[in-house]
């Protein structure tokens, strides 16, 4: 793929920096452009495939507050999901993006939508993947045991955030994590270590205290009340081997959006992109230029702003 602009967006919030790729549409493509949203602990590992299907179009990734080349916040406590989809349209604003199609990995999933709640005349459809709309620690592993002992995890971290950072740094980007990881949800057969192990080191530079907040806040965090009003096209991708976002999830977002396509990976994990990506990659370009390119009524739509 073309090499990417970087740069930072500002925060409205608290004036953080917000590290961004850019990458610019070829001079005839007139097509939706496409911002990419990580999940939690993620700096676009997840994306790897994708980024060569959506070569024909223009392309915006983005790290979130304390991930990868984004800085942690100036105000530790605004990282929030509302102040995320906030940081979003900052990096649109930054860009000359004025609406575009929101796709979301796991925890992206809650950021595209509270984006689309808040700012709903920059969001012109959505692509949500092995994510939920609300409360995802209620069902990890199909249980509720995470969101129970995430105050016990907050409290220990913050009795020892150094040492826990010195050992997530040691440990986390090894391949005993990677094989760890194997057994407890990601698709051996599917996954290629050379896709996973950025989604490790990038973990392991992350502040232990920066991710169980966020972690907290993504918990929280419903739009369960947004999904029958939603009227962009949207299309649901979910792992039928998910177990951070257990399939039944996705297809009960699928159900209450109205219009919504669902695309179901059978043997597919949490992080299907990466271990099916010959059928990721297709059913998004599909869903771009039979229910998103089609829809563009007026060439502004795609204007850069000025």
């Amino acid at each position: 793929m073309r090499p990417p602009r970087r740069g930072y967006a500002i925060s409205p919030a608290d004036r953080s920096p917000v590290f961004f790729e850019h990458w610019e549409a070829t001079p005839v493509a007139r097509r939706a452009p496409v911002v990419l949203c990580d999940g939690i602990g993620c700096d676009g590992y997840v994306w790897r495939h994708l980024l060569d299907d959506l070569a024909d179009r223009e392309v915006v990734h983005w790290h979130y507050r304390g991930h990868g080349r984004t800085p942690p916040p100036r105000d530790p406590a605004r990282v929030a999901i509302a102040d995320l989809a906030d940081d979003l349209v900052a990096v649109l604003d930054e860009v000359g993006v004025r609406r575009a199609v929101l796709a979301g990995h796991s925890m992206g999933v809650q950021v595209a939508l509270e984006a689309l709640r808040r700012h709903p005349t920059r969001v012109r459809g959505l692509i949500l993947a092995c994510g939920a709309p609300s409360h995802p620690l209620r069902t990890f592993h199909g249980a509720a045991v995470l969101e129970e002992i995430l105050p016990r995890i907050q409290k220990l971290v913050a009795r020892a955030p150094s040492l826990l950072n010195r050992i997530s740094r040691a440990v986390l980007p090894t391949r005993l994590a990677f094989e760890i990881a194997t057994r407890l949800e990601i698709n051996r057969e599917l996954v290629d270590p050379d896709d996973f192990m950025p989604y490790l080191e990038g973990m392991a530079r992350m502040d232990v205290r920066l991710f169980t907040t966020m972690l907290g806040e993504a918990g929280r965090h419903s739009a369960d009340d947004l999904l029958p009003q939603i009227e962009v096209p949207t299309l649901v991708i979910a792992g039928g081997r998910d177990g951070f976002t257990p399939p039944a999830r996705s297809h009960e977002m699928a159900d209450r959006i109205p219009g919504a396509d669902l695309l179901l990976i059978e043997e597919g994990s949490h992080t299907a992109p990466i271990e099916r990506p010959e059928l990721v990659g297709p059913a998004v370009t599909r869903f771009l230029h039979e229910r998103v390119d089609p829809a563009r009524s007026q060439p502004e739509d795609v204007e850069i702003a000025g």
